[in-house]
């Protein structure tokens, strides 16, 4: 019998730590249960993306990186050159920056946080890109945004009117956010 729990024991520990060996980001943030919510976001300069995990870590959520095919670079970001990618992109209503990658099995999850730095008062572009890429009928859709000192106010509005079929829940600023504010948010 002492042998018999031995055995179990071992292949249990095995079993567990298979996920965290095989280096699979996905397998380790879905190990023990079946999560159904998604953390997804862009971020420039490597603020929004400090911020997302954190939430995703909060909420026990997979995470996924909206990657432009072509990266921003310093001077793509330069919002005080009119000439710069990223003041063209904001300029263009219409301007959808292509993206690397795509979230595996969308239709799995239930709510979507969406993550962003806010441009000229609301999302990047690139935000429309992404979700015009899956399905959110019925999908509850959570923005959340950092910024240098505007609101999230104009993006959540833009992203309601041009997406109404999702589940738009109240957005949130994140700038310095802690733990207990990412836990009131996921608790709401």
């Amino acid at each position: 019998m002492k042998h018999l729990f031995m055995a179990l024991m071992a292949i249990a520990t095995i079993s567990m730590s298979g996920c965290s060996k095989s280096g699979n980001e996905q397998c380790e943030q879905n190990s023990g249960n079946d999560t159904k919510t998604l953390v997804a976001y862009f971020s420039a300069t490597g603020i929004t993306e400090g911020v997302a995990k954190k939430l995703a870590e909060a909420a026990g959520a997979d995470l996924y990186k909206i990657e432009p095919e072509q990266p921003y670079t310093s001077a793509d970001l330069d919002w005080h050159n009119e000439q710069s990618r990223s003041s063209v992109e904001m300029k263009d209503k219409s301007s959808r920056p292509a993206i690397k990658g795509k979230v595996d099995d969308m239709a799995r999850y239930d709510t979507i946080y969406v993550g962003f730095p806010i441009w000229w008062y609301t999302c990047p572009t690139i935000i429309n890109t992404f979700m015009e890429s899956y399905d959110f009928k019925g999908k509850t859709v959570i923005p959340f945004a950092t910024s240098g000192g505007s609101t999230i106010d104009k993006a959540c509005e833009d992203l309601r009117k041009a997406y109404p079929d999702a589940n738009w829940k109240p957005g949130h600023l994140l700038n310095g956010v802690t733990d207990e504010k990412l836990k009131s948010i996921i608790n709401t």
